[in-house]
């Protein structure tokens, strides 16, 4: 038992330091170990110096069969999330972004979030025989998000409309008599056996109609790609829902409105274009310009804050839009990667106006808008 054990240490230490001399295990690896050592090797080598480029010293090759068979291996030997990390690294190290263009190289792959960002970078330079092949990663990859993501949204989103409509003066056929009798019960009267209600608790007549706007305002800056495809999805989610009235804005140094695509996040991605410059001022300026309702509107402004326009007069905006009864929400990003890089002296400025700028994960996001939609304190996650 103690060998087997001692064995079983040797064989993941050979994997592990990949079989150089040095590795000092003295372990021999065949079958399923040697395909999987074969498989780690052909994408980190024997150094950790990435390789872009012609430089593809680690034996995948420059030709899509080749990586498609070597994608096909990694989904035998290991878990969907490895399998993920390892493309992500073949991507970056092996410089192999072209060959996604390639069909056969796209239904090899492990689909996820950052592959779909990737993807959206190429998107002007995909050629048509990979345009389907590339919607279908994506699809898949959205109706995945949508199904982890959906149900809770629009639980935590309905409360906090509800409790948002909720009036002490409602019409007698809007009294929630359920909510009424218990805020009431110290009013028992034993003799009579009722209540007697001293506060009606009810539903608004807005509760028929759009009580809340929600404006996502997202950077599409590279550096923002897992943000762009998660906003997305959360834009067609709360778009679907008739008691808010969403609109999807993304910028770089121009600004797009997505609204009228909302119905389909996957034409929401493809219409996006990363990459290029950011001017946040000028985003800020159309969504300002576009609200009707200020004091029942939610900005969402989603970016790394490194603004290229007038930062004076983006500060002014939101301060204007505050001013006016805006709930601002600032998020860093909207991914489950941490917080970015990002301008921390805009950061600090926007603070400073009552808008503070956190990362948020995307299963914090229904709770940050259900906050916002209620204007109490926003879910900020400790940064430490």
């Amino acid at each position: 038992m103690v060998a087997d054990a001692a064995e079983e240490r040797l064989r993941r230490w050979r994997l592990v330091l990949g079989g150089d001399q040095a590795d000092g295990t003295g372990h021999a690896l065949s079958g399923r170990d040697a395909a999987m050592d074969g498989a780690i090797t052909a994408l980190y080598g024997k150094g950790d110096t990435p390789r872009t480029g012609r430089d593809r010293a680690a034996g995948l090759g420059a030709s899509a069969p080749a990586v498609a068979r070597w994608l096909g291996d990694i989904r035998t030997y290991f878990p969907s999330s490895v399998v993920q990390v390892m493309q992500r690294d073949a991507i970056d190290r092996l410089g192999l972004t072209t060959l996604l263009l390639e069909p056969e190289m796209l239904q090899a792959v492990e689909p996820d979030v950052h592959l779909v960002g990737t993807l959206l970078s190429l998107n002007k330079a995909l050629p048509e025989t990979t345009k389907e092949t590339a919607r279908a990663v994506v699809r898949k990859v959205v109706e995945d998000l949508e199904r982890r993501l959906a149900t809770r949204t629009r639980a935590a989103l309905t409360g906090a409309l509800d409790r948002s409509a909720r009036t002490g003066r409602p019409r007698h056929h809007d009294i929630d008599w359920k909510r009424t009798i218990a805020a009431n019960l110290k009013h028992y009267l034993p003799e009579h056996r009722t209540v007697v209600p001293e506060r009606l608790v009810g539903h608004g007549r807005a509760s028929r109609s759009v009580k809340k706007e929600v404006v996502l305002c997202v950077d599409q800056s590279g550096s923002m790609a897992a943000s762009v495809v998660y906003a997305s999805v959360f834009g067609a989610v709360l778009a679907s829902m008739r008691s808010l009235e969403t609109r999807l804005v993304v910028f770089d140094t121009a600004v797009v409105d997505l609204t009228e695509q909302l119905d389909d996040p996957v034409d929401v991605l493809f219409g996006t274009r990363l990459g290029g410059g950011t001017d946040i001022n000028r985003a800020l300026a159309y969504c300002q310009s576009r609200i009707t309702r200020p004091a029942e509107t939610v900005v969402v402004l989603i970016s790394d804050l490194y603004e290229g326009g007038i930062r004076d007069e983006m500060l002014k905006r939101v301060a204007a839009m505050r001013a006016a009864g805006v709930r601002f929400v600032t998020l860093l990003a909207l991914s489950d990667e941490g917080t970015p890089a990002y301008d921390r002296e805009h950061a600090a400025a926007l603070a400073a106006l009552g808008a503070p700028a956190f990362a948020c994960t995307p299963d914090l996001f229904p709770e940050v808008m259900a906050a916002a939609i209620e204007k109490r304190p926003l879910p900020i996650p400790d940064a430490g």
